[in-house]
């Protein structure tokens, strides 16, 4: 059976053998292997890998009379990247331009999975054409100057193993192998990214889609392995679980091929059966192949496996390669699948290239009869099979067996031959440049030594004919991008790749994925819509995640967001609260801008007080109006006249204060509320202590004796208003100069409003200011309450002991009410109190008065009080 896995060597003109104690043989030792050689002063060599292998016998529904037994197979697609050398070679030997006076021939030989054979076919090349005597050149013949070597990561590795011994340049254009010996890595050539950038692709992709629940298949080899042991755990730091961890086995047609299919099946059976939708593959140029494999080997042995659509997330390293056989062998299950790729342009000039070959025109193509016959399915002896002509078109077959654009691969390897070819000429003229002796030169132009080319490697840029800029590292390695490809299937087993976004590896690690998400056909059951990827259902908005004992991470129960808390994204790990001015909407899965509330004059309750507190006003300023205009009667002057007006006025003051209270606060108002209603209550209840205590001093200096008479007099009522009022304005004063009250929000109080208030500033002035009014209105109840037995013709001692009760008894409820209020209601809690106590101060004083002065005038001389007296 054969494969193609290519290891591409480059060649410069062969040396005569020059050995005096060896003879060069005249017959070839070696296996007959598949060649395509064409001469030239400069020669690019080639390796080709055929695998020929020997199992139990396994019929296939495809081929009913082929068996897998000592049978020979190609994988077709593979045969691209000779061509794809061939093009750049003929491309340059076209160009003038491009090493002058010098012609590019090619060398392709052929290689193996076994490493045997990779060492074999190394070692043939730097021996000669077809003689493999090791450290010898035998004969005219051309020796390599650099290796173009891929994609298997072991080709590579055996092939170094041999090749840096001679300090031999070798390009890797497929997966870089783990090389233990630094000294071989230091010949390496990298034409592909570090896998680590597309690692982190890979996970930039997936929590891109917010695919956190995924399967991972890797193959039994060191990078598996190196992915499993470092990658892993990253992605695992980032919130992506894996349900599954998977090795496929390397495919191999042996003694141990059942087994195999059975340890395959089971992993197949593994991926289907999973509920993650979206399954990461770690593998090679041939795990594709293997994958297509394993469900048909399955059913052979009765083991039939489901094939359910996922979203296969593909390495760079991997292909689509199969077997002649899996021709007709279903690929839909790619449909969607997005895979990386090294950057690629398409080149129509390779296209047009690979139309005009064919067996008849390329007869020294050791491996293009190979192919034809397994892509056409004829023969070119007469057998069981149709008999090929040679003229059969490449444009009949499908994507499945040949792509005819050019492929990631195959544009590195068209590109490692371009730079080979730059830095041949570079060296070329950096010699011309410093040499000494011109005719040394002419002698030796084309037989530079393979570890000279490495320094002119370093750094090398050019243009291809795609009209890409090709450019190389200090190290040597191929500075270049990663594209996002997405496969789309046809029922007639064709594929198209489509470019739906790349990573940009020089870009901030934050912004080096691009992806087009619109662009992107996802595989037919999910309805074009992006897939889901999870252990369990997304917690919807409003909800947290909480981790279920025993899970992984990825999977978790959902619990609703507490009080005063949301969720605005799915899958949060927790719940938060809003900023300060919002709050939670019902659904608490956003926030809401809070409402900025006050007291105003715009709302039912702030007209309302604002009427009271106008109407009470009037009131005042017409009973005091009353007072003034029957100033001369007994009843006015009969209880300190003076003391009256002033006790009507800080009534009226108080009354309007009120107003204080309501409407926007600002710093003025602030300043004023407080003190204000401090200072007005302060001259009104010490008015009316003053009142109180002249009855007493009065009726007690009518006792013979008494020493009170020298306390008659304004001097006693002007003496404790004065000094209330003083005491008062100083707390105030304090107040004002220590922490006055300022213009505040509140925005804890209320869970969907901000209270606009006034801040007291200091709260203990503030009640200082409350307990010195509650001092005197106590002092004034007790006074009155001891005055009450009095005549009542001469005192108001009852009446002032009523509206002290009122005015006590509504102060003390404010107290509690005012402490469980919030917001404006606090306001108008302590505007009702002001209107109430001032109200009950005015009605129970004055009103027994101005219903005498105004319907009982007869009543209001002073016959008539000395009467009442008698």
């Amino acid at each position: 059976m054969v494969a193609f896995e290519i290891l591409l060597l480059i060649l410069l003109p062969l040396t005569t053998c020059n050995i005096p104690l060896v003879q060069c043989p005249t017959s070839d030792p070696l296996p007959i292997l598949p060649k395509y050689y064409q001469s030239g002063d400069l020669m690019v060599a080639g390796i080709m890998s055929q695998v020929y292998t020997v199992v139990k016998e396994i019929t296939f529904k495809e081929r009913p009379s082929a068996k897998l037994f000592d049978d020979q197979m190609l994988m077709t697609q593979l045969y691209q990247h000779i061509v794809a050398l061939v093009f750049a070679v003929m491309e340059i030997n076209d160009n003038p331009q491009n090493l002058p006076n010098v012609t590019l021939g090619f060398h392709i030989l052929n290689s193996h999975f076994i490493a045997s054979w990779t060492y074999h076919g190394s070692m043939e090349l730097l021996s000669g054409w077809g003689k493999l005597i090791p450290n010898y050149k035998c004969g005219v013949e051309n020796s390599p100057v650099a290796v173009i070597g891929g994609p298997n990561s072991d080709i590579c590795l055996h092939m170094a193993t041999v090749l840096s011994i001679y300090k031999m340049p070798q390009f890797i254009y497929g997966s870089s192998p783990m090389l233990s010996n630094h000294i071989q890595e230091e010949f390496f050539h990298r034409m592909f990214p570090d896998v680590a950038h597309q690692y982190n692709g890979i996970l930039q992709l997936l929590l891109h889609f917010s695919w956190m629940w995924i399967g991972l298949v890797t193959l039994s080899d060191d990078n598996g392995e190196r992915f499993v042991q470092n990658i892993l755990p990253m992605f695992a730091g980032r919130g992506i679980c894996c349900d599954y961890t998977e090795t496929f086995p390397k495919l191999t047609f042996s003694g141990e091929s059942l087994e195999m299919v059975e340890e395959g099946s089971k992993i197949i059976s593994v991926i289907m059966g999973s509920t993650a939708n979206v399954v990461v593959l770690i593998g090679e140029i041939q795990t594709m192949m293997v994958l297509r494999v394993m469900p048909t080997l399955a059913e052979t042995i009765n083991m039939p496996v489901d094939i359910k659509a996922k979203v296969w997330i593909m390495t760079a390293q991997m292909d689509f390669t199969s077997f002649s056989f899996q021709r007709n062998w279903d690929i839909h299950f790619l449909h969607g699948a997005i895979s990386f790729a090294v950057h690629s342009a398409n080149h129509l000039g390779f296209q047009k290239f690979l139309q005009k070959r064919n067996p008849v025109t390329e007869r020294e193509d050791g491996f293009i009869r190979t192919f034809w016959e397994e892509a056409f399915l004829c023969s070119f002896e007469k057998k069981d099979n149709d008999l090929c002509t040679g003229t059969e078109k490449l444009e009949a077959l499908p994507g499945s067996v040949f792509e005819r654009s050019m492929t990631a691969h195959s544009y590195s390897i068209y590109n490692a031959v371009l730079a080979v070819a730059h830095a041949s000429q570079n060296m070329h003229f950096s010699r011309f440049k410093h040499s000494v002796m011109m005719d040394e030169l002419r002698g030796n132009r084309l037989h530079p030594q393979p570890w000279q080319l490495h320094h002119f490697l370093r750094g090398i840029s050019f243009n291809n004919s795609a009209g890409e800029e090709v450019s190389f590292s200090q190290k040597g390695d191929l500075v270049t991008e990663l594209d996002i490809i997405n496969w789309i299937t046809f029922p007639n087993d064709s594929f198209f790749r489509v470019k739906v976004g790349m990573m940009n590896l020089q870009a901030p690690p934050s912004k080096r994925l691009s992806i087009h998400d619109d662009t992107i056909t996802w595989p037919i059951r999910f309805n074009q819509a992006q897939p889901l990827s999870l252990c369990n259902e997304n917690c919807q908005l409003g909800y947290s995640r909480t981790k279920k004992e025993g899970k992984l991470p990825c999977c978790y129960d959902c619990i609703p967001c507490p009080e005063g808390k949301i969720s605005d994204q799915k899958d949060m790990d927790d719940c938060f609260e809003c900023s300060e001015d919002q709050y939670p909407n019902s659904d608490k899965d956003g926030c809401l801008p809070k409402d900025k509330i006050f007291l105003s004059y715009g709302e039912p309750l702030g007209i309302s007080l604002a009427t009271f507190a106008v109407c009470f006003s009037s009131i005042t300023a017409a009973v005091l109006g009353i007072f003034v205009k029957h100033k001369a009667t007994p009843l006015v002057k009969a209880n300190n006249r003076n003391l009256t007006y002033a006790l009507l006025l800080s009534l009226l003051l108080s009354f309007l204060c009120a107003l204080l209270f309501i409407g926007q606060p600002n710093k003025l108002t602030c300043i004023l509320r407080q003190t204000a209603f401090g200072m007005i209550f302060s001259v009104a209840i010490s008015c009316i202590l003053s009142k109180t205590a002249i009855v007493i001093v009065a009726f007690m200096a009518t006792k013979p004796g008494s020493r009170m008479r020298k306390w008659l007099g304004k001097q006693l009522a002007s003496s404790i208003v004065l000094s209330c009022s003083l005491i008062q304005a100083t707390i105030c004063s304090i107040w004002l100069a220590t922490s006055p009250p300022f213009p505040d929000v509140d925005m804890h109080s209320m869970t969907e409003e901000i209270i606009l208030e006034c801040n007291e500033g200091s709260t203990l002035m503030f009640y200082c200011v409350l307990g010195f009014m509650g001092w005197l209105a106590i002092v004034s109840f007790t006074v009155a309450f001891l005055a009450r037995k009095l005549p009542d013709s001469f005192n108001e001692a009852k009446f002032i002991t009523f509206s002290m009760l009122v005015f006590c008894s509504v102060w003390l409820s404010f107290v509690p009410t005012y402490l469980s209020t919030k917001g404006k209601y606090m306001v108008a809690v302590e505007i009702f109190s002001i209107l109430a106590s001032s109200f009950g101060l005015l009605g129970c004083i004055f009103s027994p008065k101005c219903y005498v002065i105004l319907l009982r005038p007869e009543l209001n001389s002073r016959e008539q009080l000395i009467r009442i007296k008698n």
